[in-house]
């Protein structure tokens, strides 16, 4: 029967159990040579396995992975430096260390070896302390690239792993951004004779900066924007909980009315200071249809900004704290009427603190400047342009706050005022 192409000639000493005893591949054609180089690499405490060509050699470095290969230079077919040649083009076996053995080591025999893939050599004639140097020398080697290998592949694992949940995350980000982006209103016509248009980007996948536009009642319109501090998913968490309070059934029964200054009354009861300092601002208005005449209130909010073609265009906001600061206070509406073609604003501060590369603020004077420059376009032209000028003011694409800008505008032949109804 024939002998296998390598065989295993010794096993590991005992009491090494708990380390493992490094392997040692001996490629030999000279099977005198190789008997008598394994006994002296078994005395030393290791554990051999033999071939006696490379080809077999290569087969056994495949299998077997050993620690360290000792290959002869000559042997016939497939001799040393070619097998050192195979392993170097091999990705999975290139990181081996290989010990060219010889009986003529010679400097040009030497180079032609390195340049060839041997990591060092081993003279034939070689004492027993020159061999146990270089084997130790090589196996310490081996050994220090063992260990790069297994954290390489650690590395590996764990980037992928990270990257996995990364995904997962980002997935999830996103479900909960488009959730969020589909509480808010569906531009167009929220009810006969008024448009609506709006742009929003927060600056993070998820937003604080919220805003609506309902009915509230067959008369009236409901209008609000809500800017919750800080950014992320904890902020537009506590955004969205103000939002299901500000909903037209739950103002009903938590409220009794839908007067502005009553609801953010009853806002800044239910949603105090957190204990990390977190706070919302708000602005909400409410739009008599009939008569045009809009009544709102404003808790820390920069209000709204209203741009009349006939009257002189105004900021609809007032001196108060944000929500939860003191539970006590009672906030007032105010009113102001409306005209046809006249453009209502609700936006958060976002917009207008857009820092230049200077650091210098666009300001709400830019701000309202842009906004009546564009007024003889429409009003999704002029939502859209204004977003433009400040991302240009900013010169990037990534505002540094969550930004919303809601633009209403009254139509011609909409609904007659309180007094030509009369």
């Amino acid at each position: 029967m024939a002998e296998p192409a390598h065989r295993i000639v010794d096993e590991p000493l005992a009491g090494k159990a708990a380390k493992p005893v490094p392997v040692i591949l001996l490629v030999d054609d000279d099977e005198i040579t190789r008997i008598s180089m394994a006994g002296r690499l078994k005395r030393l405490g290791y554990r051999v396995i033999e071939a006696d060509d490379g080809v077999a050699g290569l087969a056994a470095i495949r299998a077997q992975r050993p620690d360290l290969v000792i290959l002869d230079w000559m042997m016939p077919g497939l001799d040393g430096p070619s097998v050192c040649e195979a392993i170097r083009a091999d990705g999975e076996l290139r990181s081996s260390q290989v010990v060219l053995m010889t009986a003529h080591d010679q400097p040009e025999q030497i180079a032609e070896g390195l340049s060839r893939g041997a990591d060092d050599f081993l003279s034939k004639a070689a004492s027993k302390q020159e061999v146990l140097a270089r084997v130790q020398a090589s196996l310490r080697s081996s050994a220090l690239v063992r260990e790069i290998e297994r954290t390489r592949d650690d590395l590996d694992r764990s980037h992928r792993l990270l990257s996995a949940k990364q995904a997962e995350l980002e997935s999830e980000l996103q479900s909960a951004a488009d959730f969020v982006r589909a509480q808010l209103p569906l531009p167009g016509m929220p009810a006969p004779g008024v448009s609506m248009q709006w742009a929003y980007q927060p600056s993070l996948a998820l937003g604080g900066d919220l805003f609506q536009v309902s009915a509230w009642g067959s008369e009236t319109l409901g209008l609000y924007i809500l800017d919750a501090s800080g950014h992320g998913v904890a902020a537009a968490l506590r955004a969205v909980a103000l939002m299901s309070f500000l909903r037209e059934d739950n103002l009903a029964k938590a409220v009794g009315s839908f007067d502005p200054g009553a609801i953010i009354t009853e806002a800044n009861r239910r949603f105090p200071l957190t204990q990390d300092g977190e706070y919302f601002t708000l602005w909400v208005g409410r739009l008599h249809l009939p008569s045009r005449t809009l009544s709102y209130a404003a808790a820390g909010h920069c209000g709204a900004f209203l741009h009349s073609l006939e009257g002189a265009s105004q900021w609809l906001t007032s001196a108060s704290l944000p929500l939860g600061f003191d539970p006590t206070i009672a906030f007032d509406s105010a009113t102001a009427h409306l005209q046809p073609r006249d453009r209502l604003y609700l936006l958060s501060d976002g917009i207008y603190e857009a820092p230049s590369p200077t650091g210098e603020l666009w300001g709400r004077d830019r701000l309202q400047a842009t906004l009546e420059r564009h007024r003889t376009h429409t009003l999704a032209h002029s939502i859209g342009d204004t977003m433009t000028t400040a991302r240009q003011w900013l010169g990037g694409d990534i505002f540094p706050d969550d930004v919303a800008l809601l633009g209403v505008e009254v139509l011609d032949g909409g609904s007659a005022s309180a007094k030509e109804k009369s």
